[in-house]
C-alpha cells in the first residue's frame, strides 16, 4: 500500500510538473540576408537551429488562428509556413509573387501581400489550406507595409518610394484612395476602434497621425519620435503602441489615446521589427545593423543582453506574445 501512494504521488508530480508542463514557445528570428530563421529558446537565450527559407526573406507573420508563423521570400515568390510550438516547417507555397509584407485578414478569407519590387498588392482567396489570386492591384512606388482592419473589410499599404497611404475595398478589390504622406512611409498600426491609423515615417522624425472616420484617410497631426521611425507592435493593454526609430537608435512608446510619447527605451544598432512577450514586461527587437536580437526591459528602460543571430535579422515573432491591440 505505501509503495503504491509513493508510486502514485511520483506520478502526480511528474504529471503536475513535468509531463503536462509545456516549453515555452519558441523566439523566431528572420536573417533577410541569410535566407533563413535563427530559433531561440527564451529560457537559455540560446539559439538551437536555423531553419532555411527561401531567397531574401524580409518579413515574419504569425497567423490570426497562430497554427503558422509564415515567411514571405521575396526574391524566391514563395511562402514558408513554420509550426511556431515545434519550429518545424510545415509546407512551402510558391508562385506567390514578390512577397515583401503580408497580412491575413481576421477572419482569414484573404491573405494580402506587397510586392515591393513590382509596384502591386495582391489580394488571395484563402480557403484554410490554398491560396487562389483574386485580383493584382497596381499602386504606387514600392508597396511597403499592410494593414486590415479589425471587420475583414479595409486594407490600408504605405508606398514607400511615391509617399502614398492607399486604400483598397477587400470585398470588391478595388482601390478606394490614395492621399499623400511624409517621406518614407513604412509600417502602419490602427486603433482598436478602427479610428486611427499611425504611419511610420522612415524617411522623417516621427509618426503620421491619420483619422479614418471618413473613409479616407486624413492627416491631422505628426507625432515626433525619432528619426527613422519605422516598426509598430501593441503592447497589448490596449492603450500603448511601440515604434522603432531605426536611426535615432531608440524606441518611443505611444499612448494612443492621447497621442503622447509617454517613455522613450533604447534601441540598439537599428532598431527594425519587436515583438513583447506575453506579460508585457520584455521587448525582443531586430538589432539589424548588429546581427542580435536585444532583449528589453521596459520597466528599467535597460537591454538585458543581446543574442547573437545571422546576417540583417528584420522580423521578430513568438507564440508567447502580448495582445496585438
Amino acid at each position: 500500500m505505501i509503495r503504491f501512494f509513493r508510486i502514485f504521488a511520483f506520478s502526480a508530480a511528474w504529471l503536475c510538473f513535468g509531463g503536462l508542463a509545456q516549453a515555452a514557445a519558441p523566439v523566431f528570428v528572420l536573417n533577410s540576408l541569410d535566407g533563413n530563421v535563427s530559433v531561440i529558446d527564451p529560457d537559455t537565450w540560446k539559439e538551437v537551429k536555423r531553419i532555411p527559407t527561401g531567397k531574401e526573406p524580409h518579413h515574419l507573420y504569425l497567423t490570426p488562428d497562430e497554427k503558422s508563423v509564415i515567411v514571405a521570400n521575396a526574391l524566391s515568390d514563395s511562402l514558408t509556413f513554420i509550426d511556431p510550438r515545434t519550429a518545424e516547417v510545415q509546407r512551402t507555397l510558391t508562385g506567390i509573387l514578390d512577397p515583401y509584407h503580408l497580412r491575413f485578414s481576421p477572419d482569414m478569407k484573404w491573405l494580402v501581400t506587397a510586392a515591393n519590387r513590382l509596384n502591386h498588392v495582391d489580394i488571395y482567396r484563402w480557403d484554410g489550406q490554398n491560396l487562389s489570386l483574386a485580383k493584382r492591384i497596381a499602386t504606387g512606388k514600392t508597396p511597403s507595409h499592410l494593414w486590415i482592419d479589425s471587420k475583414s473589410t479595409t486594407v490600408w499599404a504605405t508606398m514607400q518610394d511615391s509617399d502614398e497611404l492607399v486604400t483598397i475595398d477587400l470585398a470588391t478589390q478595388t482601390l478606394k484612395s490614395r492621399v499623400p504622406t511624409g517621406p518614407m512611409p513604412a509600417d502602419v498600426f490602427v486603433t482598436p476602434d478602427d479610428k486611427t491609423l499611425l504611419l511610420g515615417l522612415t524617411g522623417g522624425h516621427g509618426v503620421e497621425v491619420f483619422d479614418l472616420s471618413s473613409g479616407t484617410p486624413r492627416s491631422v497631426r505628426l507625432l515626433p519620435t525619432g528619426q527613422g521611425a519605422h516598426a509598430f507592435r501593441a503592447l497589448g493593454d490596449r492603450r500603448h503602441v511601440l515604434v522603432s526609430n531605426r536611426v535615432a537608435n531608440t524606441i518611443s512608446q505611444i499612448d494612443y489615446t492621447t497621442m503622447q510619447v509617454v517613455a522613450t527605451l533604447p534601441g540598439p544598432s537599428g532598431p527594425d521589427c519587436m515583438e513583447v512577450t506575453a506579460d508585457g514586461k520584455t521587448i525582443l527587437v531586430a538589432s539589424r545593423w548588429a546581427r542580435k536580437l536585444s532583449v528589453i526591459d521596459i520597466a528599467s528602460r535597460k537591454v538585458l543582453r543581446q543574442v547573437p543571430v545571422g546576417k540583417s535579422p528584420h522580423g521578430v515573432w513568438t507564440l508567447d506574445h502580448a495582445g496585438r491591440q
